[in-house]
């Protein structure tokens, strides 16, 4: 209909050499939630076999491959090569966002600019990639948590096979969990789950239940410990630091609703 909000158009650029193939399925699935992938590019030197698992599924996924020979050692012609296209991509005015998968901090400079335009810039990269490059994204989502073994918000009983290494404990959360809500605290302590979402995202870019193994915040919350959780008449749920407010408290008490 006329009246319905057109769908974001974003265009997705992938560094090759800094990502891997195995998280492109979800990785798309994860893009589709935010908006349109109308661009859909990958760079990296793929006349080798280095990059043959890329080759081998940008068909499926329907990336456009950019070709950049390593001519010279030390100098990445991708890195390059992406920057320009994403600047000649944002002057046409035509994206509403920008999805930068790699873990390569030499993007920051990028993703700041194109913010400075008043568009949105979406990372992908895996859990060593610097803070300043997360930290110019809006949002910033781990690659680990895009793996086929990673649970998702469709699958939250499954159990995460991930590698340890990867994998932080509920209770991790807990003590940004009480940050957003003391930030939003309302009468009684009792403030909606929806907003405390929101404020997660606003006070870290790369908060995501599924790096603390969970898929749905509501979980989290819940294993995380230290938390009362209430649904209102409506249905809404609400959640408040809980007055024995002890960090390691392995689940969250339900309270009744007033």
């Amino acid at each position: 209909m006329a009246n319905e909000p057109r769908t974001p158009r974003l265009a997705v650029l992938i560094d090759a050499d800094n990502a891997s193939s195995r998280i492109a399925p979800r990785l798309f699935e994860e893009i589709a939630k935010i908006g349109e992938a109308s661009v859909r590019r990958i760079y990296g030197d793929f006349s080798g076999t280095r990059l043959k698992s890329w080759a081998d599924v940008l068909a499926t996924h329907a990336i456009k491959a950019h070709q950049n020979f390593a001519y010279t050692s030390g100098k990445n012609a991708s890195d390059i090569a992406l920057v320009i296209d994403a600047m000649d991509l944002l002057h046409t005015g035509r994206f509403d966002g920008f999805c930068l998968v790699s873990s390569d901090s030499d993007f920051t400079g990028l993703a700041s600019r194109i913010r400075e335009q008043g568009i949105d810039v979406y990372g992908f990269g895996e859990q060593k990639t610097p803070e300043s490059f997360r930290q110019a994204c809006r949002r910033f989502i781990y690659t680990e948590n895009l793996l086929p073994e990673a649970p998702t918000s469709d699958e939250p009983g499954r159990q995460d096979a991930r590698p340890a290494s990867v994998k932080k404990s509920p209770t991790a959360a807990a003590p940004l969990i009480r940050t957003a809500i003391s930030q939003l605290d309302d009468e009684g302590g009792w403030v909606p789950l929806g907003r405390v979402g929101q404020r997660l995202a606003a006070l870290a870019s790369d908060f995501d239940p599924r790096t603390y193994g969970e898929g749905k915040l509501s979980d989290l919350v819940e294993k995380a410990g230290s938390f009362e959780s209430r649904r209102t008449e409506t249905g809404h749920l609400q959640i408040r630091v809980s007055p024995s407010g002890k960090a390691g408290q392995p689940k969250a008490k339900k309270a009744k609703s007033g």
